[in-house]
């Protein structure tokens, strides 16, 4: 294994001569220390005490559980399949003292009542106790899994602090004690998921929106750029729309889950934002019911809805938007890598999904390249129908190769060298 900067980390198998040698010289000439010295890899690590060698399985012999946990939903399976199995809301309910009691909510009766956590904002954990109680909640109640006997592979954002993989690492050994774990950039689990392992992947989930190059497997985090403007404020966004539009009660009473699938069924993303603004005949209206009866029209609040992704001034935001941050990018890699990285940018996350998305993102990323100087740079943008599960089948595509079986760290390597070893193994 090397780390970003090529640097050989000494956790590659030995050579087959040395290793019979040392197998050799630790049980003499005996099978018995041949046949222990052959079972796996030998990898050598720096722990608490000094550089010492950790032996690493060859195979783990069991299916990895692949978990993308996202600021709105986490999705999770088993490596090598199609789809995940589960997906659930980020949030969780957690009991709470200062509540009436809530009776329909089970189990919370002697709690005083509940409340809905959101361990994960913004793409970063602000809430560790609420995300344990999620992933076992996950495993075992949902996948029905012991967590003791599985390797997890889990995502993680491309701006989350370092310190974030030590607690993931934490979690998964202390906490669910899991054999095994692998925590991989969500950037590279996109690439992955359409066979390739350089590009530029661009992420637009329910938190938050990254621009992350990757070469040769490695997320360039130096040049990684995050937009705090995603699906939840897109949501948020609509509401208020509506209710300038129409300042009926019933709208502002709309439960987030009738927002949401709102949005995702009625808007759309303009190629020309000004133009159909100004132009009312090139508003596509639709009309849709409440349960109350009530009827109500949208106009152009189909189009304006989606917009602050492209232009956050629209709310009050100075930073630029996910095209000029997909070019900032490109910008910020060498020079003789920057055309290879165009040719695939791929496109991640549920609000990547909008009708007409992938078209006014190439056409300003085009021209985001065309007025800095960059007119030889072509961006070519890959935008696969399932691309808002594209981490996970990513993950789930990687977990299962053979070739990735030695990329674990195990219980036996977090025990000798702690959780700071994410930072070496890991990219």
């Amino acid at each position: 294994f090397c780390n970003q900067k090529g640097q050989d980390l000494g956790l590659a198998p030995e050579p087959r001569a040395e290793r019979r040698a040392s197998s050799e010289a630790g049980g003499g000439a005996s099978g018995e220390g041949r046949g222990r010295a052959g079972r796996g890899a030998v990898a050598s690590v720096s722990g608490r005490s000094g550089s010492r060698r950790v032996r690493r399985p060859p195979s783990l012999g069991r299916v990895a559980v692949v978990v993308d946990q996202g600021s709105g939903f986490i999705k999770a399976g088993f490596g090598g399949e199609r789809q995940p199995r589960l997906v659930l809301k980020s949030s969780s309910l957690v009991p709470t003292w200062d509540r009436p009691v809530c009776t329909r909510a089970p189990g919370c009766g002697l709690a005083g009542g509940v409340e809905r956590a959101h361990p994960i904002k913004h793409g970063v954990v602000v809430d560790w106790e609420a995300l344990e109680g999620l992933w076992e909640r996950l495993l075992v109640g949902g996948l029905r899994v012991c967590p003791e006997q599985w390797p997890v592979l889990v995502s993680d954002s491309p701006s989350a602090p370092p310190a974030s993989r030590e607690k993931v690492a934490e979690l998964l050994f202390e906490a669910l004690v899991v054999p095994a774990c692998h925590v991989a950039s969500t950037a590279l689990l996109a690439l992955c998921s359409t066979g390739a392992f350089s590009g530029l992947a661009v992420e637009a989930g329910a938190g938050v929106c990254h621009a992350t190059p990757v070469y040769a497997g490695h997320s360039w985090h130096e040049a990684t750029f995050r937009l705090d403007i995603a699906g939840s404020t897109l949501s948020r966004y609509l509401r208020d729309l509506l209710v300038a539009t129409c300042p009926d009660p019933s709208l502002r009473a709309l439960p987030r889950k009738a927002i949401t699938q709102l949005k995702k069924r009625c808007c759309y993303v303009s190629l020309d934002f000004e133009g159909d603004l100004r132009n009312s005949d090139r508003h596509h209206p639709v009309s849709f019911c409440l349960g109350n009866g009530c009827s109500f029209c949208l106009s152009s609040e189909r189009f304006r809805c989606p917009e602050p992704i492209f232009q956050p001034s629209l709310l009050g935001q100075a930073e630029p938007g996910l095209p000029a941050l997909a070019f900032q990018a490109l910008q910020r890699v060498p020079a003789t890598l920057r055309t290879r990285l165009a040719d695939t940018v791929v496109l991640a996350g549920g609000s990547t999904l909008f009708p007409g998305f992938t078209e006014r993102l190439e056409m300003e990323l085009e021209a985001q390249c065309r007025r800095h100087g960059y007119g030889a740079l072509r961006p070519h943008l890959v935008a696969k129908p399932g691309r808002g599960t594209a981490v996970w089948t990513g993950g789930s595509m990687v977990a299962s190769l053979r070739s990735f079986q030695q990329r674990w760290i195990t219980r036996a390597m977090y025990q000798e060298c702690g959780s700071r070893l994410v930072h070496e193994v890991f990219n």
